[in-house]
């Protein structure tokens, strides 16, 4: 590993990033420099431009385009010093898309479809605590509070802890599953037994299921927590509340909800309705 390496990682870790994210601007500033055939610290405003016209000749997700766009800011920023290059790294505008969600009946449809065991938990546990695949994963069996009734759901994103309900029909699933496999430490583990369950493994289950059901909806785990949501919208939980269960930190980002909640639209009367009595 180079010192200039090293570097980016020790001012990443002294903020206290994840490691995931450490991960991810390491690889996104590698990718940057190969590029070029360079060190970064050798790449100037320029090289910075060509590269980010790149990205979007290459078709790149907004996100990856957006996650490196944070590498270079930070790198150039931080480890390097010179944070008159960061105004010259603009953030590209992500479209806005509604979230995909399943019905009531789809979910229950996907998930009986799911194999008995350790699949079917993990995603019934997903779809019943609206969690993200890395707050599902990272589970241990001693964050499952049955005396409480609440699952303590450790470091999620921004760093930061919360309390999801336990429901009862949850809890008796987690029961059965836990009697049969015996899990020690994390709550899904992989196959070794030290390590949990990597997400891309939970990605892959959802894909067969996809494909053995047919669906033409594009389903990812992140579905599940989308349709957890929205579920509890329709059931006329308080959007603040719902903010809370899942991480929210801008209220902004949960109503975003409103927009798929079909209950809640079938409610509103079209002004078209009223015509008849004019």
């Amino acid at each position: 590993m180079t010192p200039l390496r090293q570097r980016l990682i020790d001012d990443l870790c002294l903020r206290n990033y994840s490691p995931r994210t450490v991960d991810t601007y390491v690889g996104c500033l590698v990718r940057f420099s190969r590029h070029f055939g360079r060190s970064p610290d050798a790449l100037g405003a320029e090289e910075i431009r060509a590269y980010q016209l790149e990205l979007l000749r290459r078709g790149v997700s907004w996100s990856l385009y957006n996650q490196t766009v944070c590498a270079m800011r930070f790198f150039y920023r931080v480890t390097l010093g010179r944070p008159e290059l960061v105004e010259m790294i603009p953030f590209g505008k992500k479209p806005k898309t509604l979230p995909v969600v399943l019905g009531p009946e789809e979910v229950l449809r996907f998930l009986d479809a799911a194999p008995r065991g350790r699949d079917r938990v993990l995603l019934q546990t997903a779809y019943a605590c609206g969690l993200r695949i890395g707050e599902l994963i990272r589970l241990k069996v001693a964050d499952i509070d049955s005396a409480r009734m609440v699952i303590a759901v450790r470091q999620g994103k921004g760093r930061k802890d919360r309390l999801v309900p336990l429901s009862p029909r949850l809890l008796e699933v987690l029961r059965i599953y836990w009697e049969h496999d015996r899990p020690k430490g994390w709550l899904f583990p992989g196959e070794d037994p030290e390590r949990p369950l990597h997400s891309s493994s939970v990605q892959r289950i959802c894909q067969n299921l996809v494909a053995r059901l047919g669906l033409s909806k594009r389903v990812t785990p992140h579905t599940l927590r989308h349709s957890f949501a929205t579920h509890l919208l329709e059931q006329k939980v308080d959007i603040r509340v719902i903010q809370v269960l899942l991480g929210h930190k801008k209220l902004e980002t949960t109503a975003l909800y409103a927009q798929v909640a079909t209950d809640l639209l079938r409610e509103v009367i079209s002004p078209l309705e009223n015509l008849h009595n004019t």
